[in-house]
């Protein structure tokens, strides 16, 4: 394909010195010629600044300095973007070889719409040989009202999404993604997904998603009360609160993605046997999800 579009990718970055190398070759060693490539450390202590010097040659643009959080440093990438298609890779994740053909090409007659696609992401866990395969869901709009199943790494969209959406909520930490979605859905955006494989997601004992806590659960349960129906805040904060039923709604879920029956698949749960009249499994299963 000639004159490849040109896609602008935001790193944000602090103390991940350890996997941000990894995350940078991931980019740049597509050799896509049209990239527009910024990175935007929030002043690590921990080397990371060193080793982003290393490839200033082959950004378009780095900073290591104190800044607002994660969604403050990806807003002020954006601010400075030109390409006709964006997204963001954190600093502890991966794009996969021809990412960025695949995903010009399937913007490529789109450029000028407010179009988002996702595409299947690896799961793996650091020092372990677990990983698991995350193909994209089918666009929901009443399931994303309640759940975030956007696999951030995976989602690309085109410069006229962010324009229509705006940025990022900076005053959020953990769900500024999910409120970005939400908010672009709203907005009269395009959902697409894409069969490939467009990035890997990194399990690891820093992993932000993973040590955020009773902070982290509290924003979404803010961001349930703003977003989804009055019923569903209740079922997180049931779920939220007996983590002895956590395992019980995840296997279900995963019997239930497999197309096990809903009856079936209840039946080799008894942990929900116990649930309250009138709590759908389907949002229990998206609550424990959120967690």
């Amino acid at each position: 394909m000639s004159d490849w579009p040109k896609i602008t990718v935001v790193t944000p970055s602090f103390n991940q010195a350890p996997f941000v190398e990894a995350t940078i070759r991931s980019v740049l060693d597509q050799r896509y010629p049209a990239l527009e490539y910024f990175v935007f450390d929030g002043g690590s202590t921990d080397g990371s600044a060193e080793i982003i010097r290393r490839y200033a040659g082959q950004l378009a643009g780095w900073v290591s300095e104190s800044d607002g959080g994660q969604a403050n440093a990806i807003n002020r990438g954006f601010a400075r973007a030109t390409g006709s298609i964006l997204c963001w890779i954190n600093s502890d994740d991966l794009h996969t070889p021809d990412t960025l053909r695949r995903v010009a090409e399937h913007f490529r007659s789109r450029l000028a719409e407010p179009a988002i696609v996702t595409g299947s992401c690896r799961v793996f866990t650091e020092g372990s040989s677990r990983e698991t395969l995350r193909p994209p869901a089918r666009h929901d709009p009443e399931r994303l009202r309640r759940c975030d199943y956007f696999v951030q790494p995976s989602t690309f969209w085109t410069a006229e999404a962010w324009r229509r959406t705006g940025p990022l909520d900076a005053l959020l930490h953990f769900a500024f993604d999910w409120d970005w979605f939400l908010r672009a859905q709203a907005a009269g955006c395009c959902f697409d997904r894409m069969i490939d494989i467009l990035a890997a997601y990194r399990i690891h004992p820093q992993h932000k998603t993973g040590t955020g806590g009773e902070r982290r659960r509290d924003e979404i349960l803010a961001m349930m009360r703003r977003y989804a129906p009055p019923e569903v805040a209740p079922m997180f904060e049931w779920v939220r609160a007996r983590p002895q039923l956590w395992r019980g709604l995840s296997r279900w879920r995963q019997l239930h993605r497999w197309g096990v029956p809903l009856e079936l698949a209840t039946v080799a749960c008894p942990a929900l046997w116990s649930r309250p009249a009138g709590y759908s499994l389907a949002v229990l299963g998206d609550c424990v999800d959120s967690l």
